[in-house]
């Protein structure tokens, strides 16, 4: 069973949401623009997390799968896809083999395993995919032995710019969000720790076999070591279909504050 959370008017245009990391379904964006704009926005709990139910060993196909069955359960046609942080692989897996009739990945998880960005990535995250290579159990289980809402919120503001700490801080924006990542381990850890080891290892498709759209779009102030070693420029070269935008006053937070800009031009791919 998958838990999801909407917003918007119920017949209009669908975009669902995959999360970025350790958060759940009641983590929303574009609160006072979705309904203006004619947006059905639905956000679902990956499996594990939140409300929805487990599936050890899942993959991003299974994602894939699970949305497509959700779409059409919910009887949602035309859908757009939009993938945060750690979300991106999850929504580029819905335009690869899912419901997604075009994507936008906003300050997306980069394929850091592939061997591009071998030299790239910070020691701590190559660490990481090396590890997650060699030893995917043992991988997994230290994920999930790392993950908690606490700690993860030091994390994210820790390694934040101080652009997007101006955000987190806001006191309604960090309610919401803490109480999205508390939600988020309700379960415990192991769907956090399955989620990161599949933003850890190579991806089950070829973004060039992408034949959606897809927007990527990238705050030139996001210090994430996780995002994107070159803000989304490797991935938008490996993606034919992608517009890149690279938004010069923004970090890692732009899918709240651009979300008008975000939703708009996801809306034009969908009804070109």
């Amino acid at each position: 069973m998958l838990a999801w959370a909407e917003w918007g008017p119920p017949d209009g245009i669908p975009v669902l949401l995959c999360p970025g990391a350790a958060t759940s379904r009641r983590m929303g964006f574009g609160a006072g623009v979705v309904a203006p704009l004619g947006v059905r926005l639905v956000s679902v709990d990956r499996p594990g997390l939140g409300a929805s139910d487990p599936l050890p060993g899942r993959t991003l196909w299974d994602w894939a799968a699970d949305t497509r069955a959700l779409a059409e359960v919910r009887g949602l046609a035309g859908v757009g896809v939009v993938g945060y942080s750690q979300g991106a692989p999850f929504a580029l897996a819905c335009a690869a083999d899912g419901p997604a009739s075009a994507a936008a990945v906003v300050s997306g998880c980069d394929e850091l395993a592939a061997p591009g960005f071998a030299r790239s990535l910070l020691p701590e995250v190559r660490d990481m995919v090396t590890h997650a290579a060699r030893d995917p159990a043992a991988a997994e289980a230290d994920f999930a032995a790392f993950g908690n809402a606490e700690t993860l919120w030091r994390l994210i503001t820790g390694t934040s710019s101080e652009v997007d700490r101006a955000i987190y801080r806001q006191p309604a924006f960090e309610r919401a969000f803490r109480r999205a990542m508390a939600e988020a381990f309700i379960q415990g850890p192991a769907g956090y720790g399955r989620d990161t080891l599949l933003s850890m290892t190579r991806w089950p498709f070829d973004p060039a076999d992408i034949t959606v759209p897809v927007d990527l779009w990238y705050g030139q102030q996001d210090t994430s070591p996780t995002h994107s070693p070159d803000l989304g420029a490797t991935l938008a070269g490996r993606l034919r279909t992608a517009r890149h935008h690279v938004v010069p006053d923004a970090g890692g937070a732009l899918l709240w504050t651009h979300a008008r800009q975000i939703l708009r031009s996801l809306l034009e791919l969908l009804q070109d």
